[in-house]
């Protein structure tokens, strides 16, 4: 008896091969079964009959964990048929962390990562992932942070990690990715990482290519003084050459001002490959970002972390340099708030509407912002005016992800009530309109590249494909139907034409609801 028969469908099995037809056979959390079962019994039958099933779909990029901590149904997440979600991702998370230093590293992240419980032991990435394993309804895989690293030996301070420090360092590291963690992350702009030169990052990346884990970088853009030729991509590329450690490299995608030239933004990369470096890259389908303002304060500002902060930013002589910095290097005309911990009131609304109704100019009303939610301030930037280069940032993304060497991300940032579109569309977004759209991949190859290809990049074992004695983590779709449907302008709706999804044997979506069903694993 099987406890699952899914009858009829048009398997796409995450290979690159020709999809087929055949009914799909689930004992408890393992595929058992591919083929004709017609009279075979099952306590449950799913008629897939002109659906595809497709391996669930595997998300290298995403900011979920403190969200599902307080949300472990995560309906913006699995509705998109996304089973596995990676965790401390752009060097930012909460373990491994002492008491005390997650409490300090919760409030500086709380306008992206939200507010999970206080009372949470995060020492270790074992005790992290505790907390996922069985408890939410997708998987969840981890990346030990450097951010956490560095906060844990160093304190929340600008100084150089050498020495008996950098031993300590190390061992966090080794110790995370021998408790389960796929490798080591690191952030553009996301304290105290930017403190790092990358003569630490290529130390500490030695030792995670010595244990066998993947470098996974949001290049650089704080502190770029400190990198190599002082740019973020040069020196992610270099780090990986000279440590020999695999490389990730985060939602690397043309913007509004590289739109049309896809060829142009990885020009890096491909020559390092072709010297030899190991790189993969992933990509969401917008064509702008969301972050944190918190993370823009000036470099010497940031020593102390969130109280130090919190202090200068009513000083009137740091304030007037937070001004200066915030003018000079944000896009102040872009910021729309996502998410605000005090004035709930004013997500949705632009920097520019909060500064005329307020009276100031937009960087001292910023200021006055973070100062008011305890620094917990999340935004996005605001989409192009132009649909002619949105089709041209959409028609790049189909290009990039054409590439032998790219993966599907969503890079969800679920805190607030006005997230970024991403965290609800990014993967049927690329499935079903930009495939229809712009074509390049068939929906063989779209698959391939939301399940196999980052299953086997990352290590995630028996997951990523539609094969016997695999765990049954599965989406069944209308390929003609599937779409997104959120929006900058509404962003909280949730795609159609996803009726199924389900985690480790467990139908976790049916008939395009949640079912309650916690059934995710701290992977791999």
């Amino acid at each position: 008896m099987f406890d699952v028969i899914i009858s009829g469908g048009l398997v796409v099995d995450g290979t690159e091969t020709q999809s087929f037809t055949a009914d799909v056979g689930l004992v408890d959390d393992k595929i058992c079964d591919i083929g004709d079962l017609d009279g075979q019994e099952s306590r449950l039958n799913i008629d897939a009959t002109g659906l595809i099933v497709s391996p669930g779909f595997i998300d290298t990029h995403t900011h979920s964990e403190g969200d599902l901590l307080v949300n472990p149904q995560h309906a913006n997440g699995i509705r998109q048929g996304i089973t596995t979600e990676f965790l401390g991702i752009d060097g930012m998370s909460y373990a491994p962390l002492s008491k005390d230093n997650y409490r300090v590293y919760r409030h500086w992240l709380g306008g992206l990562l939200g507010n999970p419980p206080l009372d949470l032991d995060m020492s270790s990435v074992e005790s992290f992932r505790s907390h996922y394993d069985r408890k939410v309804s997708v998987n969840t895989a981890y990346l030990v942070p450097h951010g956490a690293v560095r906060l844990e030996v160093l304190g929340f301070r600008d100084i150089p990690l050498r020495g008996a420090d950098m031993n300590k360092a190390k061992s966090l590291v080794i110790e995370g990715i021998e408790q389960g963690a796929v490798g080591f992350s690191t952030g553009s702009s996301y304290y105290p990482g930017p403190w790092a030169t990358t003569d630490e990052l290529i130390e500490l990346c030695g030792t995670v290519n010595e244990f066998g884990g993947i470098y996974m970088s949001e290049p650089r853009k704080a502190n770029l003084d400190r990198a190599y030729k002082s740019d973020g991509v040069a020196e992610a590329l270099e780090i990986a050459r000279v440590s020999g450690v695999k490389l990730h490299i985060s939602h690397f995608r043309t913007e509004i001002t590289t739109a049309g030239r896809p060829e142009d933004r990885t020009a890096l990369v491909d020559i390092a490959k072709s010297e030899g470096v190991d790189c993969t890259l992933d990509i969401y389908p917008y064509p702008v970002g969301s972050s944190i303002p918190v993370s823009y304060i000036p470099s010497d500002v940031q020593d102390g972390g969130p109280d130090s902060i919190k202090i200068k930013l009513t000083d009137p002589v740091e304030r007037k340099k937070i001004v200066s910095h915030f003018e000079s290097e944000i896009d102040l005309d872009e910021i729309v708030f996502t998410y605000l911990a005090v004035r709930r009131d004013m997500e949705g609304l632009s920097l520019n509407d909060v500064a005329r109704g307020r009276g100031e100019s937009r960087a001292e009303a910023l200021c006055t912002v973070l100062s008011e939610n305890d620094l917990k301030v999340g935004y996005l930037g605001s989409p192009p005016d132009s649909l002619a280069i949105w089709d041209a940032i959409s028609s790049d993304a189909m290009e990039l992800l054409s590439r032998s060497d790219y993966m599907v991300c969503s890079d969800i940032t679920p805190a607030g009530t006005f997230p970024h579109p991403r965290s609800y569309g990014a993967f049927p977004r690329f499935l079903g309109r930009l495939r229809r759209k712009f074509g390049g991949l068939s929906l063989e190859q779209t698959i391939h590249r939301m399940t196999d290809r980052p299953a086997r990049r990352f290590g995630i074992t028996k997951r990523g494909r539609i094969e016997k004695g695999w765990y049954a983590d599965l989406v069944i779709f209308d390929s003609d139907r599937v779409i997104d449907t959120a929006t900058y302008d509404d962003p909280c709706q949730f795609p159609i034409g996803i009726p199924y999804v389900i985690v480790n044997g467990q139908l976790a979506v049916d008939n395009e609801h949640c079912t309650g069903v916690l059934a995710g694993r701290a992977v791999p």
